[in-house]
C-alpha cells in the first residue's frame, strides 16, 4: 500500500447539509416509522437528544486531521529509530449499520528529520475513528495523514475492534475482532521493521 492508493472520504460541504431542525424531524419519522408516538412524554426530547450525541459520535468531520499533525519538531538528536503509539482507544460507527465499533489503535512511524508530539497521534485516531467509517478505511485514513505530515520513512498502523453490527444483530458473535493494518514505507519494504512493530505491539 501507497499513501498515492489511499482515497480519502471528504465530509459533506456545510452548504449541502440539512437543518438541525430537519434532522430532529428526520428522528420523529423514524420513532413513528417503528411504531412510536414521538410525542408521548418520554420520547417528547428523544430527537433533541439523539441529534446532540450523534453530533458528538460523529465530530471528527470537523477536524482536519492533517493539521493536527502540522506542528513537528525538528530537534531530534539524530533519532531514527521507532516512534509508536500503542494501544490507543478509540470508538467509531460503522456506515453500513450505524452501530459502534471499539477498539485500540497503535500507530507507529520511521521519522526522517522531524517528530510530532505523540498525542497528536492519539488525536489523529480520534479524528477519522468520529466518523462514520469501514475500519479497512479508517486504517489507510490514519496512514495517509501520518504520511503526509511527517513525510516518515514508514508508517505502521494496526487497528483492533468489535463491532456491535455483528455483537448485537445479524450472527450474534461476541467477542470477536477485526484486525486491520496499514504499512508505508519501510515498514512495507523491510520485513525486519515490520516484525519489530509487531512485537512491539505484542502480536
Amino acid at each position: 500500500m501507497s499513501a498515492e492508493t489511499i482515497q480519502l472520504k471528504q465530509p459533506t460541504n456545510d452548504q449541502d447539509r440539512p437543518s438541525r431542525v430537519m434532522a430532529e424531524e428526520a428522528v420523529k419519522t423514524l420513532l413513528a416509522y417503528f411504531g412510536e408516538d414521538p410525542k408521548r412524554e418520554g420520547l417528547v426530547d428523544t430527537p433533541r437528544r439523539f441529534v446532540d450525541a450523534y453530533e458528538e459520535f460523529l465530530c471528527g468531520y470537523s477536524e482536519d486531521p492533517v493539521s493536527i499533525l502540522s506542528r513537528t519538531f525538528e530537534e531530534v538528536e539524530g533519532y531514527q529509530d521507532i516512534v509508536l503509539m500503542r494501544d490507543i482507544r478509540f470508538e467509531s460507527h460503522c456506515e453500513h449499520h450505524i452501530q459502534p465499533m471499539i477498539g485500540t489503535a497503535h500507530v507507529a512511524y520511521l521519522p526522517s528529520n522531524r517528530v510530532v508530539g505523540i498525542s497528536k497521534l492519539a488525536r489523529v485516531v480520534d479524528a477519522f475513528a468520529r466518523r462514520l467509517q469501514s475500519q479497512e478505511i479508517l486504517t489507510n485514513q490514519i496512514a495517509h495523514a501520518v504520511e503526509t505530515a511527517l513525510q516518515p520513512r514508514g508508517v505502521a498502523v494496526l487497528l483492533e475492534a468489535e463491532h456491535q453490527c455483528i455483537s448485537t444483530r445479524g450472527i450474534h458473535k461476541t467477542g470477536v475482532a477485526c484486525v486491520t493494518r496499514a504499512m508505508t514505507g519501510e515498514f512495507q519494504t523491510d520485513h525486519r521493521a515490520e516484525d519489530r512493530f509487531m512485537r512491539l505491539v505484542g502480536k
